[in-house]
Formats: C-alpha cells, sequence, structure tokens
C-alpha cells in the first residue's frame, strides 16, 4: 500500500528486503529520502544506532510510527535529533489500506494518539461479545467501515490493541499495552512485551520478556511498578531477550514467546 500511495503521488518508492537500521541511514543519506514510515522497534532501533551520526538525514521531513504503541519520548527524540520534523503515530490495518487514522504533524498529541480517523472512516469501539457501541475511554472491538476495507459489507472487526492479547487473571482483565508503557520508562528497558502464561490458580499470570540496556532485576521491576498500576497486573515472570522473534511487519511476536517460556528457553531474569 506504501508503493501505491507513492505511485499515485508521483514519488518514488524505496523499498529494503529486510530492516537494518545502519542499512536504512545508507538509503536516506545517499537518495535523499523525504518520508519515513516504520514500527516502534524500528524507531528505536535507529535511535540507538552508535553510527547514526555519521550520515546526513536532514533531507526527512515527515514520518509515520504505526503497528504497535510506542512510547512518545522515544518519537520526540527521533523528531528532535534525526531530524524528522513530521513524525506521527498512525493507526492502521493491512485490510484497510494501511492507514485508518493519524494525527497532523503540528499537534502537541501526535507522538501520544494516533489522532482523527481519515476522511470516509467510520470507527468506532464495540464490546466484543454483543457488538454494542461502548463508549469514550472503554476497552472493546475497534470496527472500521470504509470503502477501502476488504470485505463485502463494507466492514472488518479487529482484536486491535490487541484484544487477543489480553490477560485474564483470576477473572481481572488486563491489558499488556499498560504495563509495558510503564516499563519503558524504566532507564534500563530497551524493550518489553507483556504476555500471559498459564496458571493452574489464576487462570492466568502475567509475565514480561524484556532487553536491557544497563543491570536491572526481578525485584527492582517490581519495586519501579508499585504505585504505578495495581498489583494483580504486575508481572511475576521476567525473562531476558537478545534477539526478538518478529513478524515480517516488525512486530513483536508475543505466541513465539509464550511457547518459549513454556519450553523454558528464554533466560530468567532473577
Amino acid at each position: 500500500m506504501n508503493l501505491m500511495g507513492c505511485l499515485s503521488h508521483g514519488a518514488t518508492y524505496v523499498g529494503v528486503p529486510a530492516f537494518d537500521a545502519e542499512h536504512m541511514f545508507r538509503i536516506i543519506d545517499s537518495e535523499r529520502c523525504t518520508l519515513l514510515t516504520g514500527v516502534p522497534t524500528s524507531y528505536l532501533s535507529m535511535l540507538q544506532h552508535p553510527n547514526r551520526p555519521q550520515y546526513d538525514l536532514s533531507s526527512l521531513r515527515a514520518g509515520t510510527c504505526g503497528g504497535a504503541d510506542c512510547d512518545p519520548t522515544v518519537l520526540a527524540r527521533c523528531s528532535a535529533e534525526f531530524p524528522l520534523p513530521g513524525l506521527v503515530q498512525v493507526y492502521g490495518q493491512t485490510e484497510a489500506s494501511t492507514l485508518i487514522a493519524l494525527d497532523t504533524p503540528d499537534s502537541p498529541h501526535r507522538w501520544e494518539t494516533c489522532g482523527r480517523p481519515l476522511d470516509g472512516m467510520e470507527v468506532r469501539i464495540a464490546h466484543p461479545d454483543t457488538r454494542d457501541c461502548l463508549p469514550a475511554m472503554a476497552s472493546g472491538q475497534i470496527e472500521v467501515r470504509a470503502r477501502m476495507v476488504m470485505r463485502p459489507d463494507g466492514r472488518v472487526v479487529v482484536a486491535g490493541g490487541r484484544l487477543r492479547d489480553m490477560i485474564i487473571r483470576g477473572g481481572e482483565n488486563i491489558y499488556p499495552v499498560e504495563v509495558e508503557n510503564l516499563l519503558r520508562e524504566h532507564p534500563a528497558v530497551a524493550e518489553v512485551a507483556v504476555f500471559g502464561l498459564p496458571d493452574t490458580y489464576y487462570g492466568e499470570t502475567v509475565a514480561a520478556a524484556v532487553s536491557l540496556r544497563g543491570a536491572a532485576s526481578a525485584a527492582g521491576f517490581k519495586a519501579f511498578l508499585a504505585g504505578k498500576v495495581a498489583a494483580f497486573k504486575h508481572p511475576v515472570h521476567y525473562f531476558q531477550v537478545g534477539e526478538w522473534p518478529m513478524t515480517s511487519s516488525g512486530k513483536i511476536k508475543k505466541r513465539d514467546l509464550q511457547t518459549a517460556a513454556l519450553a523454558t528457553q528464554l533466560d530468567v531474569l532473577p
């Protein structure tokens, strides 16, 4: 869909077979790219790469970050340091021609939210069982209706943000993104993924996989989260990850992490 957008506007599309931060720098420098699209892990990787100052990225004018929730401070730093003045966070689905909502480059909230739905898009939050429309700030399924949605009735239902990742611990619903956002604030955390593991008493319990850029411990994370989120949402298992299992679109494969954790293939963080 990025290719179609470029062609329809007479732009040049520069694709890569797989993401590599330094390769991206080379392409931007040599091709003088003006728009950069990526996912949170790719932006974080480029931000932390030690060779970034060796390349001229000044041609960049705008960028989008989507595919998963991103720490606003990461986007703010990318915007300032690359620099990338028109960087915004977006929400989309492949089934809906990629983009559903985005903010404007001059919005003060462009790194905290995905903005407003595009013209011609109908978006609502529905109860996953009854399909009733829910009030503002409620959690549910994201339903989209528009001409570009690939269903005969013009509608697609997706588990966004992501309902299928929800952990149910003793009847309490836990959304991983809430815990992930808090753990990303820890100075030793480079990346994090929170997921559920089977538990004989609670049904499910909370686990977190982290990649670190400094010293950390499970006890330290527990103390860090104290008072920030309800205790039942605290991870009880912490694993350290060196290389993340990723989809082709740059998203962390949480199911692979669950499988590896259950098979004791992940390093336990003491």
